[in-house]
C-alpha cells in the first residue's frame, strides 16, 4: 500500500499542476550554513567598530596623565562604549557560536593602538557618529534606535573632546 500510495505521488501532483519540486521547499541540507542576512552583516561591522573605538580609550587612558583622563572624562566615556557594545552584542543572534570577542591579552595588546590623543579620539567619535546615521535607512527599527542613540553619545562625546 505503501509503495502505491508513493507511486501515485507523482501523478497527484501533475493532475493538481504542482511539480515535485514545489511540494518540496525549504534550505538546500547540502548547500551548507546560510548568509547571514543584512542587518547581522551591518550588526557585526558595528560591534567591530565599537570594538576599535574601545581600544583607541583604553589607549589614551594608558598613554595620558591622570589630569587628562579627569579632565575629558575619558573614563566615563569609555564606560559608555562598553556599555554600547554590551547592547550591540545582545542583538546579535548567530546560529552558531560566534568566535569570541574577548581577544587574548597578547592580541589585545597588538591591536591596541600606542599614543592616542584627544584629536584622535575625537576625529573617531565623529566617524562613528557619521557612519552610524548612515545605517539608520538599511536596518530595521529597532537597530536603527539604537545606532542613532549610540551616534548621538558619540556626537557627544566628540563635543566634549573639544570638537
Amino acid at each position: 500500500m505503501l509503495a502505491a500510495s508513493a507511486a501515485a505521488l507523482p501523478v497527484l501532483l501533475a493532475v493538481s499542476g504542482c511539480r515535485s519540486s514545489d511540494a518540496f521547499t525549504g534550505p538546500d541540507p547540502l548547500a551548507g550554513p546560510p548568509s547571514p542576512a543584512p542587518d547581522v552583516l551591518t550588526l557585526q561591522s558595528v560591534i567591530a567598530a565599537e570594538q576599535g573605538l574601545i581600544r583607541l580609550y583604553q589607549a589614551a587612558i594608558g598613554s595620558s596623565t591622570r589630569a587628562a583622563v579627569r579632565k575629558h572624562g575619558l573614563e566615563a566615556m569609555l564606560t559608555q562604549h562598553q556599555s554600547h557594545l554590551g547592547q550591540l552584542r545582545s542583538r546579535l543572534i548567530l546560529p552558531s557560536p560566534a568566535p569570541s570577542a574577548s581577544a587574548s591579552p597578547a592580541a589585545t595588546a597588538s591591536a591596541t593602538p600606542a599614543g592616542v590623543s584627544i584629536a584622535q579620539l575625537r576625529a573617531a567619535e565623529r566617524a562613528s557618529a557619521a557612519s552610524l546615521l548612515l545605517r539608520l535607512a538599511t536596518v530595521q527599527p529597532g537597530l536603527a534606535q539604537l545606532f542613532a542613540s549610540i551616534a548621538a553619545s558619540d556626537a557627544t562625546h566628540a563635543m566634549v573632546l573639544g570638537g
